[in-house]
């Protein structure tokens, strides 16, 4: 079997991405994303994104952690399958499209895509972090000489002794300025740190800002795979119009041969 897929990375957060709007993929075995998603044996990516049809808007978006399970909403590669879609000439500028947790808007300029995210109104602030959903679970800790921290091991440890089975993503957070702030991110499903995550640095921002460290509601996001923008509008209980700015780009297609 061979499958045409694309590669497209968010900030250095890299993705397979398959056009299956015709159902030739009709099952994904847990192996074969593992496989492919694989940085040493296969193409090498966090996860694995198949485009399929919807009946009411623009597209649906599958999305596979690289450990071959399904995964929750994943930002980056929201905004890469946006671009993919425009690719394929399915959007022209405006999408509309269906995830794990719910319909999505994106709009494309140039090689941006800004994503909107899901209102925020349930954020858990405790002392040492702060605990919300931005469409998948985050812990967000500020810590000393973020560039030399043991994330791997420190998120983790995190995210099995506190999170359980089920896990959360652990962001790691150090304050540049009133609007900037550099994060480091262990997510669950990859197992390991990543060069950016969308949906990590949309709770960072909210949660900056909801614990007082910032009163901007545009707020500007270092990953080391990037540069991302996250704002939105705070009400009296709920963080709404949550948009998630930055690049998303195509690096390169191939043949994947299953049985060769």
């Amino acid at each position: 079997m061979q499958i045409e897929f694309y590669k497209y990375h968010g900030t250095g957060n890299d993705f397979v991405l398959i056009d299956n709007r015709d159902s030739h993929l009709s099952k994904v075995e847990n192996d074969l994303v593992v496989k492919m998603c694989d940085r040493k044996f296969g193409i090498g990516a966090d996860g694995l994104i198949l485009l399929e049809k919807h009946p009411t808007v623009d597209f649906t978006m599958i999305y596979y952690n690289a450990d071959g399970y399904p995964g929750s909403m994943c930002g980056n590669g929201a905004r890469c399958i946006v671009r993919f879609a425009k690719f394929l000439n399915i959007i022209s500028s405006e999408a509309v499209f269906e995830t794990s947790d719910g319909f999505h808007s994106a709009s494309v300029n140039g090689s941006k895509v800004s994503l909107k995210m899901n209102d925020v109104s349930e954020i858990s602030i405790n002392e040492e972090f702060t605990f919300l959903d931005t469409g998948s679970p985050h812990h967000v800790t500020m810590v000393e000489d973020l560039s030399r921290y043991d994330v791997y091991s420190k998120g983790k440890q995190i995210r099995n002794d506190r999170y359980g089975i089920a896990g959360a993503n652990v962001n790691f957070v150090a304050q540049e300025e009133s609007d900037l702030f550099s994060v480091r991110t262990f997510e669950r499903g990859v197992e390991d740190e990543t060069l950016s995550c969308g949906t990590g640095v949309t709770a960072v921002a909210i949660a900056m800002h909801a614990t007082g460290k910032t009163n901007s509601e545009v707020i500007r996001l270092k990953t080391a795979g990037g540069d991302l923008e996250v704002s939105f509008h705070k009400t009296d209980n709920r963080y709404e119009n949550v948009q998630l700015k930055g690049p998303a780009k195509q690096v390169f297609k191939g043949i994947w041969n299953e049985y060769t």
